[in-house]
């Protein structure tokens, strides 16, 4: 027995159980034209979990759903009625389409046959 470590040393410390306290230290830093104090203080992130649950998750779908296909098709519907918004005053392409064709040229005339 003399060479196994006590119960409560063999078992490795848990972390969990510890208080979670934010360490601040009194830092002296050297700057250009004085010196100045700061306070530097460690802040640990919260690790909970804020996933909602499947069942919440599942029960907003349609309304999320619905919302993006709204969204879809406003992004296609949108630039098009401003398109024809800015262009409803535009005669340019009816004057082009009503021009009428320039007739074909005259053919050349017959070679001369010399005497």
């Amino acid at each position: 027995g003399a060479l196994f470590p006590p119960a409560a040393l063999a078992s490795p410390p848990s972390f969990a159980s510890l208080p979670s306290t934010t360490v601040a230290e009194k830092v002296t830093k050297q700057g250009i034209y004085k010196d100045y104090d700061v306070d530097i203080e460690q802040v640990y992130d919260n690790a909970d979990s804020t996933f909602k649950s499947k069942v919440e998750t599942k029960s907003k779908k349609g309304k999320y759903t619905a919302l993006l296909g709204i969204l879809v098709m406003g992004s296609f519907v949108i630039p098009m009625a401003q398109y024809f918004w800015y262009v409803k005053d535009d005669d340019s392409s009816d004057q082009f389409f009503a021009q009428k064709k320039n007739p074909p040229p005259p053919p050349p005339p017959p070679p001369k046959k010399p005497p």
